[in-house]
């Protein structure tokens, strides 16, 4: 019996897309009003947030498709911040409880960005510099870097549709 054997190399090749981290203090709908005005794109809220945690953890997303070019942008938060009420245990006469707030983060190997601008199409070098450059010309942002898409862990969180 004859065994047959079946290369599946280029089949499964992964999907290229630019990854650029963003700092800074501002509101998900300004940062995109920002990015809107500074590079020209017209990023817009999605009808729902990403969910995780069977719906506990929602993070913030917005996209934009560029028809002309075939890319797809999305601008999604990487904080998510949900208050639990706890009870403290206390022997005394009345129950008491406080709030907590927990922070989750989209991507855990980068806690201390606060948004991720995917691009999907990977640009040359001169494009890739352009966009940072003007991202970085926009006063309220503290800083932001491309990241190696190849070196991520949790790749599978970026995944928006």
């Amino acid at each position: 019996m004859a065994v047959h054997k079946l290369i599946l190399d280029d089949a499964f090749d992964e999907a290229l897309f630019t990854l650029i981290a963003i700092h800074c203090t501002l509101e998900d709908f300004r940062l995109a009003y920002l990015l809107n005005k500074h590079l020209g794109i017209g990023l817009s809220r999605k009808g729902k947030d990403l969910d995780y945690n069977n719906g506990t953890v929602s993070y913030s997303i917005y996209e934009w498709e560029d028809t002309k070019q075939l890319e797809t942008w999305g601008l999604v938060s990487n904080i998510s911040k949900v208050e639990t009420l706890q009870k403290i245990d206390h022997k005394s006469l009345f129950d008491t409880q406080q709030n907590i707030t927990k922070t989750f983060h989209l991507m855990q190997e980068y806690k201390t960005v606060n948004y991720f601008l995917k691009i999907d199409s990977e640009f040359s070098f001169n494009k890739e510099k352009y966009i940072l450059n003007n991202i970085l010309a926009i006063p309220q942002i503290a800083t932001a870097y491309s990241i190696d898409s190849s070196q991520l862990k949790s790749k599978d969180n970026l995944i928006f549709s």
